[in-house]
């Protein structure tokens, strides 16, 4: 029996992510220049921005496969869901760490209540929120059903998130790429674009990978429950076939 979630597409596709991480340290940290403003600080630009985007992308496939199960209430958009947010809370996680090392020595604190950083938090905190949902004692219906539900709420919140700097006056930069005249060119936008399309090989990777493993809790859980049933019949029918002991009259 194979216990790997493995197969000859992720091997290839991990393969590649792997190149493309080399890529990116090699570009990253040695032939895309330093910045005019910030100098060497702009290299953290490359994992800050990057793990941001995918984990905004991860939790609006959590969105759309939770309305997709409130829908059809299929098990594999349960998974989907399941997994795309945890995928995306170490994104998230990434994202906040980086960004607190790079914004002690650009603004002189690791963080400030700034409306990026604020909407940011928050965010984390609700997909936790969304974790634990995964984990109360409920029936399996019941609990993807309660996920879906409070998985939607993720929408607004990333939307707000995204567009924080957009709508409000923050420290945080504003957009780099996503606008019709990118504020970098050359070997820093190059580098970038590569640190976006590597991490996204990543999710994908994870993604499969993820699936698989919650694919086989299910049925390790389906099996746990069905044993359980199995014995208890037993018991039962155990119980019903041993004779009663014969009463006679009281001498």
């Amino acid at each position: 029996m194979n216990d790997s979630t493995a197969s000859t597409g992720t091997r290839v596709l991990g393969s590649i992510t792997l190149v493309g991480f080399a890529a990116l340290l090699l570009f990253g940290l040695v032939l895309s220049p330093a910045d005019a403003a910030q100098g060497e600080l702009v290299r953290m630009m490359y994992v800050h921005v990057p793990t941001a985007f995918v984990a905004f992308g991860a939790f609006t496939v959590t969105v759309a496969a939770s309305v997709a199960y409130l829908l059809r209430r299929t098990e594999w958009w349960d998974l989907v869901a399941h997994g795309s947010a945890e995928i995306g809370a170490v994104l998230l996680a990434a994202t906040l760490v980086s960004g607190m090392l790079w914004g002690r020595p650009t603004w002189g604190v690791y963080w400030t209540w700034d409306a990026r950083l604020t909407t940011t938090a928050l965010l984390f905190v609700l997909v936790l929120g969304y974790l634990a949902v995964r984990r109360l004692p409920l029936d399996r219906d019941k609990r993807a059903g309660l996920a879906a539900v409070v998985g939607l709420l993720l929408l607004p919140t990333t939307i707000v998130c995204h567009y924080a700097t957009t709508w409000w006056r923050t420290l945080h930069q504003g957009p780099t790429i996503a606008r019709a005249d990118p504020q970098i060119d050359g070997l820093l936008l190059f580098t970038l674009v590569l640190g976006l399309a590597v991490f996204a090989l990543l999710y994908v990777w994870m993604m499969v990978h993820r699936f698989r493993v919650l694919y086989l809790e299910h049925r390790v859980e389906d099996l746990g429950l069905d044993t359980a049933i199995a014995e208890r019949r037993r018991e039962a029918s155990g119980a019903l076939a041993t004779p009663r002991p014969a009463t006679g009259p009281v001498t």
